[in-house]
């Protein structure tokens, strides 16, 4: 978050023009759309009679007590304070998507009866293999970051290359080259292995330019220093440069992080037992794909959330020299 405001002002979502220009707006909003046939109509039906037949009269009305409850709803919560203003706008979202599953008539018990073989096998799954594949693709990130800041023009030329195509091409065709494309030389390589490979490849083509403008964010003359009290380039690297660019490259990479462990999905294409590939299998054998398929999504969720927290803290200790 921004540093707080030393300047007291009207809390912007109490302003009156912007209370009415978010009812203009969502009332246009809900008005291009069509809700007489949900479950809105049947709530609005003694005021609009039959949704079907309510035609734009229903619109409107559904649109404006829509818009006239988005924005009491904003209004209200600008009174509280901003750790409760959080807490009541993630409880409200998290009701209205536990209504939005509602609608699948799910079948808990099913779920329920499924759920600890998908952590067991699938979610340990999902985490050793994004876990070995970030720690690589860091060390890979690590050595193409400083061929890509060198002279010499070969290590420059291989790191440059490597970023453009791993960048350049979709995770899954990677995947496929890798499993399917190296056995032709020769390399008969397992499946698992094959994905981690592929995590690894790819997420260290990206993180390769996040170290790359990490280490370029520090002065030059923190490099210029170090080398004219005697430090070597690997000791300049580890005691000087690494230790100031951190905050900037955590950040970035706790993201790549987050972002892996779904993608880590699409080695299920290659017959790796992670998450999606046991949701998506439990689910064709009794036809019940959207509780296989909520299950897995809340675990996904679940262990970005856990991430996310785990990297804010891991920030927060980085930014304790800004701190005033």
């Amino acid at each position: 978050m921004l540093y707080p405001d030393t300047v007291e002002s009207e809390v912007l979502v109490h302003k009156p023009w912007f209370v009415m220009a978010t009812f203009a707006a969502i009332l246009a909003v809900f008005l291009a759309i069509d809700l007489t046939g949900t479950s809105m109509g049947e709530f609005m039906r003694p005021v609009i009679g039959e949704p079907a037949e309510s035609g734009l009269y229903g619109r409107f009305a559904i649109a404006f007590v829509i818009a006239v409850l988005f924005c009491m709803n904003v209004v209200l919560i600008g009174f509280a304070t901003l750790k409760v203003q959080i807490a009541i706008v993630w409880l409200e979202l998290l009701l209205l998507f536990l209504a939005f599953f509602k609608t699948f008539n799910l079948s808990l018990p099913f779920m329920a009866e499924k759920l600890p073989f998908l952590i067991t096998q699938g979610l340990f799954t999902t985490i050793y293999v994004s876990a070995i594949s970030i720690i690589i693709a860091s060390a890979i990130a690590i050595l193409g970051a400083v061929a890509k800041l060198s002279t010499n023009g070969f290590a420059y030329a291989v790191a440059s290359f490597y970023t453009s195509f791993f960048r350049g091409l979709p995770l899954l065709m990677q995947v496929y080259l890798i499993y399917l494309g190296l056995p032709q030389l020769g390399f008969i390589i397992d499946a698992v292995p094959a994905g981690i490979l592929a995590l690894s490849l790819c997420y260290g083509a990206y993180m390769t330019e996040i170290f790359r403008s990490g280490i370029q964010s520090i002065d030059r003359g923190q490099w210029e220093a170090s080398r004219s009290i005697g430090f070597g380039f690997g000791l300049t690297m580890r005691k000087i440069i690494l230790p100031q660019a951190l905050p900037v490259i955590i950040p970035p990479t706790g993201n790549q992080f987050i972002s892996m462990l779904k993608d880590s999905s699409l080695v299920s294409v290659i017959g790796v037992w992670e998450l999606m590939f046991l949701a998506r299998t439990l689910g064709q054998k009794t036809f019940q794909h959207m509780e296989m398929l909520i299950s897995a999504a809340m675990l996904y969720w679940g262990l970005s959330i856990c991430l996310e927290l785990v990297q804010a803290r891991i920030e927060r200790h980085y930014a304790r020299s800004k701190i005033r």
